[in-house]
């Protein structure tokens, strides 16, 4: 008897802890928008040091399982970098058409993988800069959801 239920609960069991598995992954991942944010915002950086970016590809996860070669953060606030969207149409590096060019310099940190390093010791210059972002945009509102380019 007890053999029976086990053999009829089996395939209910495993059928919901299959259904489990494919649900989980959709409830992690992240838009676009918070993809950016978090590889590069950084509105306020405490201190900005050769290893900077050592530490911040690292914090944010662009060291796992490869080096990521370039990053670039910003060091303005969220509202200034999202109202770049609203600010002059340019073409994107891939050719498509929802980029724009911020109408100020803005302070960023170039983060450059060093020539030689290999996963999984990444190591990266730290170079800070003034210059012009382009971030491609989507979404309503229209939102940061890549950065494209500094000028």
């Amino acid at each position: 008897m007890a053999q029976e239920k086990f053999l009829v609960l089996l395939p209910l069991v495993v059928l919901a802890l299959l259904g489990l598995a494919c649900v989980q992954p959709s409830l992690a991942r992240e838009s676009k928008a918070m993809k950016f944010q978090r590889q590069h915002m950084d509105s306020h950086p405490a201190a900005i040091s050769a290893s900077y970016c050592n530490l911040m590809m690292k914090r944010r996860n662009m060291t796992d399982g490869w080096c990521k070669p370039v990053n670039t953060f910003v060091h303005e606030p969220l509202a200034d970098v999202q109202a770049v969207c609203s600010q002059k149409d340019v073409l994107c590096k891939n050719g498509q058409s929802n980029c724009h060019q911020s109408r100020s310099q803005m302070n960023i940190t170039d983060c450059r993988l060093k020539n030689g390093s290999k996963f999984p010791k990444c190591v990266y210059t730290t170079t800070q800069k003034e210059q012009y972002i382009v971030v491609a945009c989507e979404g309503n509102p229209h939102v940061p959801v890549h950065f494209d380019a500094c000028l």
